[in-house]
């Protein structure tokens, strides 16, 4: 039975891509007796009925998987974010973070519209989140469609992954994508002014050769849920805090309230940003308060 990869779902069909032809298929029956559902991303065994449709038999082994946008297999996040119009906001880009490091894949930090900074001071605070996040070890890219050249800088680290672009809807993810390929011509929304937050504009997640790559154009989304995280997993979500973490007296420290905890010394040393720690305490916190699921 030939192998594929679902590169788009749509409508109850998805359309896997094996030595470039691609095949319409179903799933088998037996997937929602499992209650699994075939994501963008899978690697799978089909059969082919004729040259342009088939039947899903075999979902191969996920190295990751996200519920929401429904991927799996990803190599990296590519996580936009708008300077302005919607506003940065590092508590958001944190909770994606955690995500990644969760699911074990490499974040790239890019921040959109910068030509939009019309004070600045806060041209000056962006710019300094960027350092901040450069020195925990993220890749980090300040870009304006309106200079190409800026949102270019992305394009050799596309070659040879599966990339899922991700972020809030309105900061410019589909623009990005335009950019860096003129023949997708993605739509776009504007901001609603009475609202502040962009329109959805992508409404499926399918994956676009780019790069030499693959990258997934996924719906535009503003919160995450730290489903399938605990409190144990969260410090190691956190490159920095896992880095000083080891230093801590007591193994198993959360570093909050504990004595001699190195964490807590590195941020009055200057060593962990304060803001990032404040979010670490903050989600530790909506960890230990999520009620549990049966």
């Amino acid at each position: 039975m030939p192998k594929g990869k679902i590169v788009k779902a749509l409508s109850g069909f998805y359309y896997v891509l094996a030595e470039n032809m691609l095949y319409q298929c179903r799933g088998r029956g037996v997937f929602r007796k499992n209650k699994i559902s075939p994501l963008v991303g899978d690697e799978v065994i089909f059969q082919a009925e004729n040259e342009k449709e088939g039947y899903i038999l075999e979902i191969l082994h996920r190295k990751n998987e996200l519920i929401r946008p429904p991927i799996s297999n990803i190599d990296q996040g590519i996580l936009v974010f708008s300077a302005v119009s919607p506003d940065f906001s590092a508590k958001l880009l944190d909770r994606f973070l955690v995500l990644m490091e969760a699911k074990n894949i490499r974040p790239i930090i890019c921040i959109t519209k910068m030509d939009l900074i019309a004070d600045h001071v806060i041209d000056e605070k962006i710019r300094q989140f960027a350092k901040d996040y450069e020195k925990i070890g993220y890749p980090v890219f300040l870009m304006t469609t309106k200079e190409p050249e800026t949102v270019k800088q992305v394009i050799p680290y596309l070659k040879d992954s599966i990339s899922v672009i991700a972020g809030q809807s309105g900061v410019g993810k589909s623009s990005m994508l335009n950019c860096l390929d003129h023949r997708l011509q993605l739509k776009t929304g504007e901001i609603s002014d009475h609202l502040g937050r962009g329109k959805h504009t992508t409404r499926h997640v399918e994956l676009i050769s780019l790069g030499g790559g693959l990258v997934a154009d996924t719906p535009g989304f503003s919160s995450l849920e730290f489903t399938g995280i605990e409190a144990d997993d969260l410090p190691n979500c956190f490159p920095e805090i896992k880095e000083f973490s080891i230093q801590c007296k007591f193994r198993g420290c959360l570093h909050q309230k504990e004595p001699k905890c190195a964490v807590k010394e590195a941020v009055e040393n200057g060593d962990i940003s304060s803001y990032r720690y404040e979010h670490y305490l903050q989600f530790l916190e909506e960890i230990k308060e999520r009620k549990p699921r049966y």
